[in-house]
């Protein structure tokens, strides 16, 4: 425990620390999860594309853009419930620096090409989750999305979260379909006119 800890510009100075030591072995609790590589797959997906999904990395920041510049307008839309038009660095930040604790967003490439990426943020209390799945134009309907999201439901139950939500545009058809087919059911909500809450329990 350090308590108080000065950070100035000159530097950061621990006045007080105390350490307690125990007999008993505990896992280990970094303070920054590192990125959790072991969950690099290999997918096909239902049309035989072969796809490498990875969690995001700092500098990852350009490839996502390029995915986004690869949306139309509706499906940025779709992606981020606003009427943008471009995805900027503010959110490009947002979205490939994470704290791998909460949050995952796994990219998914057809050889050096980022096709989709899918963001799972959980609560604090790990036990529900939204998710946020982007797909490029030139590689819709080529079962993506799909294989996309099973990793990731993979993911959040391996993580032990219990339930997994999206939030869509009421006019986004196809991934509503997609969702049904994943087992997601629609919950109702109150005060979003245009948006519907999807939900998956995880186990």
């Amino acid at each position: 425990d350090i308590n108080p800890l000065l950070a100035t510009s000159d530097g950061v100075i621990a006045l007080d620390a105390r350490a307690r030591i125990s007999e008993q072995p505990r896992a280990a609790r970094l303070a920054i999860r590192p990125v959790p590589v072991e969950w690099t797959a290999e997918l096909v997906t239902r049309s035989g594309l072969k796809l490498h999904v990875r969690p995001v990395v700092p500098s990852d920041e350009a490839t996502l853009a390029d995915l986004f510049a690869h949306m139309s307008p509706e499906d940025l839309r779709f992606r981020f419930l606003t009427g943008l038009r471009k995805v900027d660095r503010e959110r490009l930040v947002a979205l490939t620096q994470v704290d791998y604790r909460r949050t995952i967003n796994f990219l998914a490439f057809a050889g050096d090409i980022l096709v989709a990426s899918a963001m799972l943020v959980a609560d604090p209390d790990h036990v529900r989750a939204e998710l946020a799945v982007a797909t490029r134009a030139d590689f819709k309907a080529r079962g993506v999305s799909w294989a996309l999201v099973e990793h990731v439901m993979r993911y959040a139950r391996a993580e032990g979260i219990s339930v997994v939500e999206s939030i869509e545009s009421s006019e986004n058809h196809a991934a509503l379909a997609l969702e049904r087919e994943a087992g997601f059911a629609v919950v109702p909500r109150e005060g979003a006119p245009g948006e519907i809450l999807v939900r998956r329990n995880v186990r």
